[in-house]
């Protein structure tokens, strides 16, 4: 069996500090039969090269009482977080602190009444840090629970039981917040999961049955009632309907959905009985790609993310040499009391945890990648999250993205008598073609019923970026641009006039001729899409230096619709290979550059800008797969909210650091007069933590 065969993935509940994650990764990497394993702290899964089974990898998480599942197996429902075991624990410690500290006030100064139950209130709080503290110190392994672990026990060692259980206590209520915030981070790709049904009605000859969606096959008929879920993707071959589809596109108005139109899993079946063609499996469906998209973006690291793992790398032993030199050098060289300098040197320990630091930025980008899928907006990962808030310019392709891209013919100018035998043939030589132009010529010709495909057309050609020729009964025709026809022959004043006339109404122009004369003018229009110009507006507004406009057609016609929308800039006539050549000036010139296009088309300019974003990414598999971001609704009013969405990101992440940093500084300068307690200690590096996941959770709130 293949290495890839073997590759199983799993889910992890109760993964909620980064620490935790590396441990966990290289304690599975070491079970028996495993070959390797890469965890996805973000997504919260697990993937296992190897034999293995769920027990064994609990048992390879269980210093953190971690629960695993299958990755297609839906989550347990958890108890809330005041019920969980963990909580009891604390509850218990902080009763017996209170009780404790109640003695105090009727018993002497260090008598053993209070100090047991300062105690058992460490013990009750902290065995499960201690077991695992104790086995590191072993180890010089020196982690959160390391730390915590010697400052306890030292605070015990010099009497301060009651800062001991206070440190435990205050510790463990941040590890049930932490794991709270933490989910609810990530709850926004669980949502996603449980979108689609685990089962469908699918007919099979004569009968009908409820079949799971993993034994549905390809080409399966789904029948689904008024009401109920799409639980596959797939094409409509009976009934008519809409289709609320604001779970994969964003779209919160539903769309009518009628015979060959596509359909997605997760999505609403409002009000028709429609029967679907299943043309995916379950891990192929469009609902499927995403999630499995937005859980690797979350797993990818950030710029940000990246100097603050680097940083925490050096920062943690720096802070136990700190904490040493802190316990060693006054008591030896200073003439300093040694139960004084200890109790400094644990309080630095305990607030030299890195977690608020380290935490600081995955969560910001976990939820905002999550809040950005359910508003139909994929973001491929936590470096392109962060580069589209520093966008400077957007260029936009502009056939099917500032335009709807169903052009239609709106003027047809003859030169020949025989109308229907030029259209006719133009018809016939355009079925060869792929240009978004050549379908609104057949479009034309099928409704006045031409019988152009009974023309026998040979030895066609495409001309890049001109137009095309092919050869009808022994002529040679083109039907291209007027640049094409002004490399074949002079053309007329009059027809050069024309041209300019129907290029000025924002028409695109193309000439039908032979080698030697004219026989047609033919006009296309593509309406602008009527959320274009708003879009553009809002654009400049944010803060948008330049919006650009790149397109392969004339420039009279794209100066018309750039003037309509307001962009600053209009470049036409251009081929694929100018708009990359342009997008590089671009980015010369103002560094981050976006372009906008359909995913298909204009693929080097999107792959070569600093930010590719994709229009429509719910009906093109590689729009999916070749942007950085896509938007799944064919709807340029998310790009806005998205680059809003990144600034928002950008900002909390940058407070985030800050905060943690400057409230380490702040912790470590009050050692300087002796202010630093063991309970402030904690108290400073695990309301941190919580304080920077609350500020990142602030991230799901931002709407469009």
């Amino acid at each position: 069996m293949s290495s890839e065969q073997q590759m199983k993935t799993y889910r992890i509940q109760g993964l909620s500090c980064t620490s935790c994650a590396a441990k966990f990764e290289k304690n599975v990497k070491e079970l028996h039969g495993v070959q390797d394993a890469k965890l996805n702290f973000g997504a919260s899964k697990i993937v296992v090269t190897g034999d293995t089974t769920i027990a064994e990898l609990e048992k390879a998480g269980s210093f953190d009482n971690l629960k695993i599942r299958n990755e297609r197996e839906q989550a347990v429902k958890q108890q809330p977080f005041w019920k969980q075991k963990e909580s009891i624990k604390v509850y218990i410690s902080t009763v017996l602190v209170l009780i404790s500290w109640l003695l105090t006030n009727q018993y002497e100064e260090g008598s053993l009444i209070p100090t047991i139950g300062y105690g058992l209130a460490i013990i009750i709080g902290g065995y499960t840090l201690f077991i695992e503290g104790l086995k590191n110190l072993v180890k010089l392994k020196f982690d959160m629970n390391t730390l915590m672990t010697v400052a306890v026990i030292g605070a015990a060692a010099i009497g301060e039981w009651s800062e001991g259980a206070t440190v435990v206590i205050l510790f463990a209520i941040s590890e049930v917040l932490e794991r709270y915030s933490m989910d609810k981070a990530r709850n926004s790709i669980e949502s996603l999961m449980e979108i689609a049904p685990k089962e469908a009605l699918i007919r099979r000859g004569n009968d009908e049955i409820t079949v799971h969606v993993d034994n549905i096959q390809v080409g399966d008929i789904m029948i689904v009632k008024p009401g109920q879920k799409l639980a596959m993707d797939g094409v409509v071959v009976k009934g008519t309907s809409t289709i609320n589809q604001a779970a994969i596109t964003g779209e919160s108005v539903p769309v009518s959905k009628s015979i060959d139109e596509e359909v997605y899993a997760g999505t609403l079946n409002e009000d028709g009985l429609l029967e679907v063609r299943v043309t995916k499996r379950v891990e192929d469906t469009t609902l499927a790609k995403i999630i499995h998209l937005v859980e690797e973006a979350q797993a990818e690291k950030a710029p940000s993310q990246a100097f603050v793992d680097k940083f925490a790398k050096y920062y943690t032993p720096a802070i136990i040499v700190l904490a040493i030199l802190i316990i060693v050098i006054p008591p030896l060289f200073l003439n300093g009391d040694w139960y004084e300098w200890i109790y400094r040197g644990l309080a630095v320990l305990v607030v030299g945890c890195p977690c608020a630091l380290v935490v600081s930025t995955p969560v910001a980008i976990v939820t905002a990648i999550g809040n950005a899928a359910k508003h139909g907006v994929l973001i491929k990962g936590g470096i392109h999250l962060e580069e589209a808030g520093t966008l400077k310019v957007i260029a936009f392709d502009k056939t099917g993205t500032l335009t709807k891209g169903i052009p239609s013919v709106t003027d047809t100018i003859f030169y020949k008598s025989d109308e229907q035998k030029v259209m006719t043939i133009t018809a016939a030589i355009e079925k060869g073609s792929q240009h978004p132009l050549a379908s609104a010529i057949i479009r034309k010709a099928e409704k006045e019923n031409s019988p152009f495909k009974d023309v026998n057309v040979e030895n066609f050609q495409s001309i890049t970026g001109k137009g095309v020729r092919a050869d009808v009964d022994g002529v040679t025709y083109y039907v291209g641009s007027p640049k094409l026809f002004a490399e074949l022959y002079s053309v007329e004043d009059k027809i050069k006039q024309q041209i300019l006339q129907l290029q000025e109404q924002g028409k695109t122009v193309m000439i039908v001729g032979t080698e030697i004369e004219i026989l047609s003018l033919i006009a296309v229009a593509d309406k602008v899409r009527e959320s274009s110009k708003d879009v553009i507006e809002k654009l400049h507004k944010i803060g948008i230096e330049k919006t650009v406009m790149l397109t392969g057609d004339n420039y009279g016609t794209a100066r018309a619709i750039g003037k309509e929308l307001g962009v600053k800039e209009i470049k036409a006539d251009l081929l694929p290979e100018h708009k990359l050549t342009y997008i590089k000036n671009l980015q010369e010139k103002y560094n981050k550059v976006a372009m906008v296009g359909d995913g298909v088309n204009d693929a080097p300019a999107l792959a070569t800008a600093t930010i590719g974003i994709a229009m429509g990414g719910a009906g093109t598999d590689t729009a999916l797969e070749t942007a950085d971001i896509a938007l799944m609704s064919d709807d340029l009013r998310k790009l806005p909210y998205t680059i809003k969405l990144s600034r928002k990101a950008l900002t909390i992440i940058k407070q985030n650091i800050s905060f943690s940093l400057g409230i380490k500084l702040l912790a470590l300068l009050l050692i300087v007069p002796g202010w630093l307690t063991l309970w402030l200690a904690i108290f400073a590096d695990m309301g941190a933590t919580i304080i920077v996941t609350l500020n990142s959770l602030r991230l799901l709130r931002v709407k469009e």
